[in-house]
């Protein structure tokens, strides 16, 4: 357990799991979103232009993780009906979870067995070609802790990150 002196209140969080959302979500404790106003999308940045910044390094390590986590649910979608058709019946959330493991397991299975890159290939342009929606959802007021705590948590990140980064250039 982590505690954080946010005003006149404490909060405490559990080290663990977290949403990655983009930035149309509100940044919230459970809800980690990109830095507003900070270069993000991975064409930004190269070897010759590097994160310069705690800042631009989370958002770039938060853009790599939200591509490879699309681009696992884009393959899905393709290959799955189950996962993409709206029209199916709604499922509980316990059968949902164990339909995307069943079709996780099938896919790889699959990829080992008879791999169909031109299945990746079409995924990969799709997302290449996706327009990303940066809207500016503003706090309610009474969401202001939460969003104040939610700044903890991904400034924390960030800094612990950009520190490992400096230590491991200068090893």
């Amino acid at each position: 357990m982590k505690y954080f002196k946010l005003s006149h209140l404490i909060f405490t969080f559990t080290i663990g799991k977290y949403y990655l959302v983009d930035a149309g979500f509100m940044l919230t404790s459970g809800l980690i979103t990109p830095y507003r106003g900070v270069r993000y999308h991975l064409k930004e940045y190269s070897a010759k232009n590097p994160p310069q910044n705690y800042k631009e390094l989370f958002n770039l390590r938060h853009a790599s993780l939200r591509n490879a986590i699309e681009r696992a649910f884009g393959v899905l979608k393709k290959r799955f009906e189950i996962i993409s058709n709206s029209t199916e019946p709604n499922y509980g959330v316990k059968a949902q979870k164990l339909i995307i493991f069943a079709c996780c397991i099938l896919h790889n299975y699959l990829m080992s067995a008879d791999p169909n890159e031109d299945l990746i290939a079409e995924v990969d342009a799709e997302l290449a070609n996706q327009n990303v929606s940066h809207e500016n959802h503003q706090a309610s007021r009474s969401d202001r802790d939460e969003v104040a705590l939610g700044g903890v948590i991904k400034n924390s990140a960030a800094h612990q990150m950009w520190a490992n980064y400096e230590n491991d250039d200068l090893a």
